[in-house]
């Protein structure tokens, strides 16, 4: 009878300090994904404000990739905080001369607010259904393993043909795998522990909501002749 008791708690307890254990990853996360992204509209702002009108692609790639693999070998120590912030810092300042372009344009400040609020609007709500109805989707990961694939060489080609409908079909193929890559990594916090870094949470859910951000706004540069 003892044995029968102590088989019945103890995965309530172990569902019970999973859970807890979860829900203190997505606090720090969210919350580290909050200033970071403050961090990122201040470096933004510097950017336009110092009258930064290019960015250098290997510069870019360099900075990106660089500080995105400082990172992941500080992210088990304070030092992790401080990548993360020169990385989204990096980041931020990146989208200076993206935005000053656009505040060129006659409805450019339209443009940019428009996606900030599809932006905003998009990840809420992509949270809210990993969130509330606990659904499990990582059955995304390979989707997302081949997406990344076939939009890099989208991009390329990109590059190469100078194609508008190309260049609108990538768009729009970064908001698909930005939106995965959300409830993806929501789904990775809340149902198991493929997930309990908040440092490595926080950097993957920006990079997806920079990508939708920049996504959506060429999406609808492109839409209105921009």
């Amino acid at each position: 009878m003892a044995f029968n008791d102590s088989h019945t708690v103890r995965p309530h307890n172990e569902q019970a300090v999973s859970g807890a254990r979860a829900n203190k990853v997505l606090r720090n996360t969210y919350a580290l994904l909050a200033m970071t992204l403050l961090f990122s509209a201040v470096t933004a702002g510097a950017a336009i404000a110092l009258g930064i009108q290019q960015m250098n692609i290997f510069v870019f790639f360099i900075g990106a990739y660089g500080l995105m693999f400082l990172v992941h070998k500080t992210a088990n120590s304070a030092m992790g905080l401080l990548a993360t912030f020169a990385f989204t810092g990096f980041m931020g300042f990146t989208l200076g001369p993206i935005i000053s372009a656009y505040l060129t344009l006659p409805n450019g400040g339209a443009l940019i607010m428009n996606a900030l609020a599809m932006t905003g609007l998009t990840f809420i709500g992509l949270s809210a259904v990993a969130l509330m109805t606990k659904k499990d989707f990582s059955f995304l990961g390979n989707f997302l393993l081949a997406g990344a694939i076939v939009l890099v060489l989208a991009m390329v080609a990109g590059l190469i043909f100078q194609i508008p409908a190309l260049s609108l079909m990538v768009s729009a193929g970064f908001v698909l795998f930005a939106s995965a890559a959300i409830l993806y990594q929501t789904s990775e916090i809340v149902h198991r522990a493929g997930e309990t870094n908040y440092i490595l949470a926080t950097i993957s859910l920006y990079v997806s909501i920079y990508n939708l951000f920049i996504s959506l706004l060429s999406i609808l540069g492109i839409m209105s002749n921009d």
